[in-house]
This record gives C-alpha cells, sequence and structure tokens, in this order.
C-alpha cells in the first residue's frame, strides 16, 4: 500500500515512520523544507524514544519526505491529514489548517482519495472535512476518523502495540482499506473497533478528559491528606486495589500538562458550550490542575520564610519524563511565580533544557533562571530542591550529597519520587504532595 501523511510534526511523523516499518509505503509531507532536510538525515526535531531510529531504517526504501503535495498524493490509497489544531483564546479547537489540507487535497486528486484525520479535532470535523473536500473535486471522497492515543515518551510502543485502532466510518470501502493498512499491527488479536465519525471524534475527547479528571481528583484528595496528616501514597494504594479502579493515573503531584490533556480538556469544555452542555467535570479538573502549583508554592514559602532573594534548584522541566515537551509544564508555571516572587532560579532536564529555554525567552522568565546539564550542581548554594518531572535518574539520588549542597536542605518534591524517611535520614527536610512531612534527623 502507499500512504501520504500530512504534517511531519509529532503525530503524522510517528504514524509515517510506524507505518513504513510495517511495510507501507508512505510519504510524509511537509512545508518545512529544513524539516524535511533534517529528517532525510533521520534527525527527528523532538525527542521521542526510538522514533529516530525507526526513520533512519526506512529512509528512503519506504519512507520518504516531500514538500510536493501533488506528486506525494498521487497513488495514494489513504491520505492522512496530521496537520495542527491549535486551541483559539476560547478553548475552541482552530480548524483551519485540517481544512486547509482537505481542500488542497481535493484540487489536487487525480483519483478517488480516502481522507484520513489523524489529528484530534472535535465532533463534526469529519463532515466539515467531507464537505469542504467535495467541494473542490469531481473524485469520490471518503473520511475517516481515526484518532491518535499516543503518549509522549512511549508513542512508538503505543503505535506499534494499540489498545485500540478506532475507525469512524460510514463507507465500507474506506473501512476495508484501513484495516488493511493496520493489520500488521492487529494480529494478535483484533484491536479494531468501527463506529461512527461522530463517535470517533468524542472518544479521543472522553479518553483524555477522564484521565485528567482521575489525576485532578488525586491532587484534592492530596490536600485532604495534607489537612489530616494522611499519606496520599497509602490512599492511592487502598484505591487503586480496587479493580474498577484501577492503579493508573492515580498519582498526586503537580498536575498534567503537554499538548494532549489541557487543549482536549477546553475543547470539550467549548464543544459542550456550543450544544448547550455544561461541561462540569471537565471544567473543574481544568481549574483543579492550577492548584498543586500553588499549594507547593505557599508550602515553599512558609517553610523557607519567603522566597525573595532565595535560589530554588529545580530537577525537570518537561512536562513528564521520555519527552523534550514543555507545553504547559508545571515547571514553567512555577518559574513564572517565582520570578513574581523576586526568586532565582538553576534548572535541569536531560531533554527538554533547549525547549524550556525557548519557551522562557517568549514568556520573559529566562532572565532569572540559569540551565545545567548537571542535577547536582544545579543544587549547590541553593536554598530548596523542586522534583518537578519524575525522570528515573532522579528517583535515586544520592541524599547526603544532596544535604551537603541544600542550604536550608529542603526537598519539595513534586512528584512522590523519593522515600520520605530516607530523605529525613540524610538529614534533608523534605515535603511531598499529600504526604506527612519529614525533617532532617526526625
Amino acid at each position: 500500500m502507499k500512504i501520504a501523511v500530512i504534517g511531519s510534526g509529532y503525530v503524522g511523523l510517528v504514524a509515517g515512520a510506524c507505518f513504513a516499518d510495517s511495510g507501507t509505503t508512505v510519504v510524509c509531507v511537509d512545508r518545512d523544507e529544513r524539516k524535511l532536510r533534517l529528517l532525510e538525515k533521520g534527525e527527528v526535531p523532538f525527542y521521542e524514544p526510538r522514533l529516530g531510529d525507526i526513520v533512519k531504517k526506512n529512509w528512503p526504501e519506504r519512507l520518504t519526505f516531500s514538500s510536493d503535495l501533488g506528486t506525494s498524493i498521487r497513488g495514494a490509497q489513504a491520505i492522512f491529514i496530521a496537520v495542527g489544531t491549535p486551541p483559539r483564546e476560547d478553548g475552541s479547537a482552530d480548524l483551519s489548517h485540517v481544512l486547509g489540507v482537505a481542500e488542497q487535497v481535493a484540487q489536487l486528486a487525480e483519483h478517488d482519495i480516502v481522507l484520513v484525520t489523524k489529528s484530534t479535532v472535535p465532533v463534526g470535523t469529519n463532515r466539515k472535512v467531507l464537505e469542504t473536500a467535495r467541494a473542490h473535486t469531481k473524485f469520490k471522497v471518503s473520511v475517516v476518523s481515526n484518532p491518535e492515543f499516543l503518549k509522549e515518551g512511549d508513542a512508538v510502543n503505543d503505535f506499534m502495540k494499540p489498545d485500540r485502532i478506532v475507525i469512524g466510518t460510514h463507507d465500507d470501502r474506506a473501512f476495508e482499506i484501513m484495516s488493511r493498512l493496520y493489520a500488521p499491527f492487529n494480529r494478535q488479536q483484533n484491536r479494531v473497533i468501527r463506529m461512527s465519525p461522530e463517535s470517533a471524534e468524542i472518544v479521543k475527547y472522553a479518553a483524555n478528559s477522564l484521565l485528567a479528571a482521575k489525576i485532578s481528583f488525586m491532587n484534592e484528595i492530596a490536600q485532604v491528606c495534607d489537612a489530616t496528616g494522611g499519606d496520599v501514597e497509602d490512599v492511592r494504594i487502598g484505591m487503586g486495589s480496587d479493580k474498577r479502579i484501577g492503579m493508573h493515573f492515580l498519582y498526586a503531584g503537580l498536575g498534567f500538562g503537554g499538548s494532549c490533556f489541557p487543549k482536549d480538556l477546553r475543547a470539550l469544555v467549548d464543544t459542550g458550550s456550543r450544544l448547550g452542555i455544561d461541561m462540569a467535570i471537565s471544567r473543574a479538573s481544568t481549574a483543579t490542575n492550577q492548584v498543586p502549583v500553588q499549594v507547593l508554592l505557599a508550602n515553599m514559602e512558609r517553610d523557607l520564610g519567603g522566597l525573595a532573594g532565595k535560589t530554588i534548584a529545580i530537577w525537570g522541566l518537561a512536562f513528564k519524563p521520555g519527552t523534550d515537551d514543555v507545553r504547559e509544564a508545571p515547571a514553567l508555571a512555577i518559574i513564572a511565580e517565582l520570578k513574581q516572587r523576586g526568586a532565582q532560579v538553576r534548572a535541569t532536564d536531560p531533554q527538554a533544557r533547549e525547549t524550556a529555554l525557548e519557551s522562557m525567552k517568549a514568556s520573559g522568565t529566562d532572565d532569572i533562571v540559569t540551565l545545567t546539564p548537571r542535577p547536582y550542581e544545579a543544587c549547590e548554594g541553593a536554598d530548596a530542591l523542586i522534583i518537578a518531572t519524575e525522570w528515573s535518574e532522579y528517583r535515586n539520588p544520592d541524599l547526603e550529597r544532596l544535604a551537603s549542597l541544600l542550604r536550608s536542605k529542603w526537598v519539595f518534591d513534586g512528584r512522590n519520587v523519593l522515600v520520605p524517611q530516607a530523605a529525613g535520614e540524610a538529614g534533608l527536610n523534605y515535603r511531598g504532595v499529600g504526604r506527612p512531612v519529614v525533617l532532617a534527623g526526625k
């Protein structure tokens, strides 16, 4: 089979590379010539484990890159739309790129086309894409909703071994093409779920919103634990042992970030508003997600006797481990607050220093931050350490060394990765999220 993937960002490149690795002939299309040249060298413009190796393995036999849309879609049995749907100020998804691609493809088509929306889009987009394409071509157009369910940091594994493959279409021929395309990832058991385009469009938003709600709920429970002396880790295990609930996404911490949960929650709330439905739970999840950073800062200000003139070390800038994505990362929200309160920051991250610096320059917070690739160097002479991202290398540090480097001996564990008692025995003051405070030597 031959397919074209329009958009070589996170979703499009992962999909294109993984399809190519399964034997499909793939052309990834992008307007950014510099990005295309980098990809031809096997250089992926963002950090995602294993992705660069797959790109190198399949280029140029099964995977090629082009800015020529007309040539790229010629003979393609499916054309994937994987361009951005950035949020507008009101939270709604901007579909101009998606509909623009649909129009261009239709104008250039030389045969019947199957358009596949891979971008995360609100319900009703399938119909808009179909109407747009049909208005600009004489050929038959079928539109399939095929949402992605990729976790940053584990996207290749998610694509290769999916929990489910959602295909939303009323067209039997289009469904057959999609089934053949996904067959290599579907051999062990049938993971294909066929449904209406509307249902497929809702699935992605519904799944992300429920997962985000679990995180926000656990952060509320963490506040209850802080107020009463409970330990949210014990509560988590007690809750998660119930098979109806499960352990996934029951971790208290600094809240969620990234490109999906915040954007998708806002888009779902906007969709509900347009339909006259109050998406109260999704709204509350978004609001609750802002609280943990403020709680941490309030605790830090009290424990340190103020933040003005203090130097704070931060381990972790990405919104989660395994990625260099800092979009809506709690660490950057903390840095913005620390600037307002007169503090200085020394920060580190295994992968996200460059993306964080770019974001901080845009927000005007880079002037208080010193970046270093070495975690312990960030702590030298600092008044306190915040663990903001649960990278594996931060889970079992040399606690005695940390105690010797930090002036106030305070560690604020925003991801609950350290063992509190071990931190206290090493001479550190420890405060997690929803966990009992442990003081040095106690």
